[in-house]
């Protein structure tokens, strides 16, 4: 085609851009030529299922006319031949914020500021400001060419642009990467809702943790539907009004990681929601949760650099997990397709934009098909924006959307057009001849080598060698013209020749020029073979092989998860914690998950695994009443917090649970921390290491507990940015009768609701709170000082019902009498003090004292490292206070259990229990004593056989995976240095900001 065709092209094209939109008002004469392509000789890919070669595409007035194998042009078209070109459709982004303003992040206080309870926007918008339902991506966007280009250059043609703020974020605009006015470019105004667990440029202080962002959106379904109902008579809301508005549209939720996808689907399974989500590129570590979801997908192909870990001791820094990833990351598209879910690909959480078709390629590398990769970029995403009929492929009457490439966009193919809306932009010139070679270089009786190579024509880099010596060399190609400098040897003083040429029609080049001398002189370039594959290249032909999936996906994690078996333990001291007391030389029969027999002699059947217990004690798993491990958050920091839930924020990829069971622990209660009066909803789990599913690790059947807090941390007035209520004792028992007098009344209202009027609000807060009055849920509450233990006992009266339990109580001992009275249970450090004024008058014989006046005392650990020797702790009481070994054992066995209203199914060693046990190399309240076993339900989750296995896998691996990573470097690629991760331990006074 001439250059002359190309500018009438160009002139056609934007002279249509600047008369595009229909309400234009003409003031001159209007420009009434059709834009009429036919693409000749070129193979289409009209969708994933169907490709055309030696096609005709036909286009007209921006719509696709025909596909047809080697059709004629129709009259009035304009012909470009494309001969070995390839067109697919352009692709379709389902996840953007192409076009929205910059979001500046809030803060809920700073050092001079209050904290910021209510919402600081005086509009009628909701009472959160991290809920922004009625934002309107249409009405914010703003085209923006630079980006618009980058996109159009790696083949995106359309874009679901949102903004990006909040957890609720209001609706999407489906916009494409032309050029124009905002009414020329957006396709459709009102797409897509969008969520987040993510609180945006909110300042206000709740929520401030993912188990307040999942709360909140809860708490907003169940006011949008009240709202609906009636509530609208009492009060105006925009956004409740716009949330309701946009409940038809298709739901897209944008997930932090696999295990925001978990929490967001309970969410939707709550509120009859199908959730399109977003990922993050992780999904292969949670595949048999993620089948089960059914749930369509957008992944990113944003891959984790290498490390850089050629220093040993930095590499030791590097998490296994991190190492594991990225090896995997690539992996993870062509995983889900195997699993036969649904998904999409996005670029938008790509750091560099230029890197998305190279990460596309790999994933095909990697195994995903090609048809399933176009259908990711096309068909899939222009069905989630209900766009089918317009967008994702070339068939008759769609968009004219595509792109033409150089050859496979899935192997190397440049893109070189992208037609958007049937306009054409360039984005590489795509009739340069291929110069890349290798070339004997003439200059009068000298002859030299030439080389020229790059990934493509573009970035063109030259290479002249005299025998095996190489110049230094200069050059550049322009329009076939190219021009050369190089210096005639080595030596810094050598003097340069400088060729210009041009290209010839056997594709060699020729040309005059001037030597060192200043002398013309004539010269050519004739081309003797193609550049030989760099060593990078074939090594990235011949990629290692790729490690497998370990569960959960961290260190100690396995390829396979631990299942249940049929276990006969011979031979052991049994600590049955019942009044069969400690019996020596016995058998224990474990099955289907249960305490089968307990006795002597016991025979093995075929499938029994045979354990010998001989020199070893049996015991009940631990179960510690407060910890604070596997959780991604502790605190929110509403006054009253009772509506979140710890369930929300479960991470079964601690490396604590897998130390915790080392330790013996089988089962503990997830608390809330103490940054208020009244604390979430607790969690209490079993430690079945391997489960990557949250959900999973629940204690089935288990009460619900909730967690309160008195004292120092609740009341804050020693923070510095604190200015909210309470800030005194007085104050926290204030919140306590307030509470509960609300709660009242509200569980009075909804029992009382006959149908007729407007229905009571669901209210999340209060809900939890009546469920205490109604002995429903079970307080577990923080403390330390005898006056506030009367306090919170007396609020307990006053509505009828009795706090479970105090943890901490380091004054326990003072008031036991009056617990005792009360029924409430205590979990206590065994010497803890000194730490902070509350524990000055800790003493040691606490636990005992308190034991003596009939209350049930446990031993608990608050502490991630303390959880791995709470045997040891328990033991503490029979050295201070010469408690009997079987009663301190009880404290961290069978009194939690009781404490958890869970000692019908664990705790003590007895029939038809739960086979949650531990068997022990040494007395277990011993500093020697080791878990050799440590079994949940009939499992085996921890061993010290399958520790040293597991220990020497992962070296191995570790080792593997370094070795790799540095051949990655030596082969070019880019490293980062390894910034040690802050493993934090947390407590009750943990703010994990998320």
């Amino acid at each position: 085609m001439s250059k002359l065709h190309y500018l009438l092209l160009s002139f056609l094209v934007w002279s249509n851009v600047i008369f595009a939109q229909e309400t234009f008002t003409i003031n001159g004469i209007k420009d009434h030529r059709n834009l009429h392509y036919a693409f000749t000789h070129a193979t289409v890919h009209v969708s994933p299922q169907q490709t055309i070669e030696n096609a005709t595409l036909v286009i007209k007035e921006g719509k696709v006319v025909s596909v047809t194998k080697g059709g004629n042009v129709p009259k009035g078209a304009a012909e470009i031949n494309v001969e070995g070109k390839h067109i697919y459709p352009s692709f379709i982004d389902a996840h953007s914020s192409y076009g929205m303003p910059e979001i500046k992040r809030g803060s809920f206080w700073t050092f001079s500021e209050p904290e910021k309870i209510g919402s600081q926007n005086p509009k009628a918008y909701n009472a959160n400001d991290a809920i922004h339902a009625n934002t309107s991506a249409a009405e914010l966007f703003k085209a923006d060419e630079s980006k618009a280009k980058s996109m159009r250059s790696i083949g995106f043609g359309t874009a679901l642009t949102f903004q990006p703020d909040g957890i609720s974020r209001g609706t999407s605009a489906l916009v494409t990467y032309g050029k124009g006015k905002a009414n020329d470019l957006i396709l459709k105004s009102e797409v897509g809702a969008h969520y987040a667990f993510d609180k945006g440029s909110s300042k206000q202080m709740y929520p401030v943790s993912t188990m307040g962002y999942v709360a909140l959106l809860r708490q907003t379904y169940y006011d949008a539907d009240w709202y609906a109902k009636g509530g609208n008579q009492t009060f105006t809301d925009l956004t409740l009004e716009a949330f309701n508005r946009t409940q038809s549209l298709p739901q897209f939720f944008d997930a932090n990681d696999v295990f925001d996808i978990l929490r967001a689907s309970k969410v939707a399974k709550e509120f009859n929601k199908q959730y399109i989500y977003v990922g993050k590129g992780d999904e292969y570590q949670n595949l048999p949760a993620l089948k089960e979801l059914s749930s369509p997908l957008v992944i990113p192909v944003d891959y984790p650099q290498a490390l850089n870990v050629k220093d040993p001791l930095d590499a030791r820094n590097a998490s296994y997990a991190d190492l594991k990833h990225w090896e995997l990351a690539a992996s993870n598209l062509k995983m889900l397709a195997d699993e036969d879910i649904k998904f999409s690909i996005t670029a938008s959480k790509l750091e560099k934009t230029s890197d998305f078709l190279k990460n596309v390629r790999l994933a095909v590398k990697r195994g995903l098909s090609e048809e399933k990769a176009l259908a990711a970029l096309t068909t899939v995403p222009a069905a989630f924006v209900k766009e089918e009929s317009r967008l994702g492929t070339l068939e008759q009457g769609k968009m004219a959307n595509f792109i033409i490439t150089s050859e496979n966009i899935f192997e190397k193919g440049d893109v070189l057009e992208n037609w958007i809306k049937g306009k054409r932009f360039v984005i590489k010139s795509w009739n340069k001849n291929d110069v890349r070679g290798e070339y004997q270089l003439a200059i009068n009786d000298q002859k030299y080598s030439l080389e020229i190579k790059g990934d493509d024509l573009e970035s063109l880099k030259y290479s002249i060698k005299k025998d095996s010596t190489k110049l230094t060399t200069n050059a550049s190609l322009q329009n076939d013209l190219i021009t050369i400098t190089f210096t005639q040897d080595t030596t810094k003083t050598a003097d340069r020749i400088r060729l210009s040429g041009w290209i010839d029609q056997e594709g060699n080049f020729k040309g005059e020029g001037k030597d060192a001398k200043n002398q013309w002189i004539s010269w050519s370039a004739v081309k003797q073979g193609d550049v030989e594959t760099s060593s990078k290249e074939k090594k990235e032909e011949n990629e290692d092989k790729i490690g497998n999936v370990v569960y959960p996906f961290t260190a100690y994690g396995d390829t396979d998860i631990a299942q249940q078996e049929t276990l006969l333990i011979k031979n052991a001291t049994v600590w049955t914690n019942e009044a069969d007391g400690i019996l020596e030389n016995t058998d224990v029969l474990v099955k289907d998950g249960k305490i089968a027999k307990i006795g002597k002699d016991l025979k093995a059947g075929k499938k029994t695994k045979v354990i010998d217990g001989t020199g070893k004690h049996l015991t009940a798993g631990i179960v510690d009443e407060h910890s604070h491990i596997a959780l991604f958050s502790v605190n929110d920091v509403a006054v009253m917090s009772s509506m979140v839930r710890m369930e929300d924020v479960i991470n079964p990829n601690d490396v604590h649970m897998y130390r915790q069971l080392a330790g013996g622990v089988t089962s503990a209660q997830l608390l809330h921390g103490s940054a208020n009066p009244v604390g979430g909803q607790s969690a209490i789990i079993k430690l079945r290491w391997g489960k990557t599913n949250p959900q999973d690790l629940l204690f089935e059947g288990a009460d619900p507990f909730i967690k309160f807090a008195l004292g120092e941390n609740v009341k804050r007035s020693s923070w510095p940015m604190s200015h909210r209520f309470p800030q005194t004792r007085m104050g926290v028992e204030a919140v306590y009768m307030d509470g509960f007098s609300r709660a009242k009344k509200y569980r009075e209202d909804m029992n009382s609701f006959d149908g007729n009027g407007i229905p009571p609000r669901k209210d999340l807060q209060l809900e939890a709170l009546a469920e205490i009055i109604n002995k429903e849920r079970f307080i577990s509450c923080h403390s330390y000082v005898q006056s506030e233990i009367n306090m919170l006992m007396h609020v307990a009266d006053d509505f009828d019902f009795n706090i479970n339990t105090f943890t901490h109580i380091l004054e326990g001992y003072k008031v036991a009498d009056k617990m005792k009275a009360h029924g409430v249970g205590a979990s206590t450090f065994s010497d803890w003090w000194m730490y902070k004024f509350e524990v000055y008058e800790a003493i040691p014989q606490n636990a005992a004292l308190m034991t003596s006046q009939g209350v049930t005392v446990a031993i608990n650990s608050d502490d991630a490292e303390m959880g791995r020797r709470l045997n040891q702790e328990a033991s503490k009481s029979v050295k201070y206070a010469d408690m009997s070994e079987e009663e301190a054992l009880k404290m961290v066995t069978l009194n939690p259990a009781k404490l958890l209203h869970i000692d019908d199914q664990v705790g003590s060693i007895k029939v038809g229990k739960s086979a949650d046990i531990v068997l022990w190399t040494d007395h277990p309240l011993s500093v020697y004593a080791k878990s050799a076993y440590t079994i949940i339900d009939g499992t085996v989750y921890f061993s010290l056989e399958k520790d040293k296995e597991l220990r020497q896998k992962m070296s191995e691996d570790r080792n593997r995976l370094i070795q790799k990573m540095q051949v990655a470097e030596k082969n070019g690629a880019k490293v980062k240095d390894i910034a040690p991760k802050i493993n934090h331990h947390m407590h009750c006074d943990h703010l994990n900001l998320d």
